[in-house]
């Protein structure tokens, strides 16, 4: 399941979503941070994390107090 932010200005998004490779119970989500390129070039991803679903949760809520949004799918 994928979670999609996109700042005020429409440059940058964040992407949370399951990593595929766990196998156990252990929840951990990825979080990539980039922006979507022009002419069907591949994403800039500034970066990616590996986080416990607690600190995604709570990175998700403060990123929407800072004015991000809910946005559809962008790369």
């Amino acid at each position: 399941m994928d979670g999609w932010l996109q700042d005020s200005q429409k440059y940058w998004s964040v992407r949370f979503y399951s990593d595929p490779n766990i196998i156990n119970d252990d929840a951990r989500v990825l979080v990539d941070h980039g922006r979507e390129m022009p002419y069907g070039q591949p994403a800039l991803l500034l970066s990616r994390r590996y986080m416990r679903y607690e600190d995604a949760v709570s990175l998700w809520k403060h990123l929407l107090r800072g004015g991000w949004e809910e946005t559809n799918a962008i790369w």
